[in-house]
């Protein structure tokens, strides 16, 4: 195996992962960008959430840049 194919094999296996992580955050009610983000760096996370129970009720709501900027003046 080439070094090419190797690094191809990675990557798909990377964006396959990363894919179903968001898939997979967004039925377990979870944040989809943090998971996203972690199953596609590191693939073996996808695992971790598979053990993850599922958030009753609404899913968590990120605060907007300027909530988060309102909220560290506050401080």
């Amino acid at each position: 195996m080439t070094t090419i194919a190797l690094i191809t094999i990675v990557g798909g296996i990377m964006i396959i992962s990363g894919i179903l992580g968001a898939v997979l955050a967004g039925i377990k009610n979870r944040d989809v960008s943090v998971w996203l983000a972690w199953t596609f760096l590191i693939p073996p996370t996808l695992l971790i959430l598979l053990l993850l129970p599922r958030i009753k009720g609404t899913r968590p709501r990120r605060p907007t840049l300027d909530e988060e900027d309102t909220m560290s003046d506050h401080v």
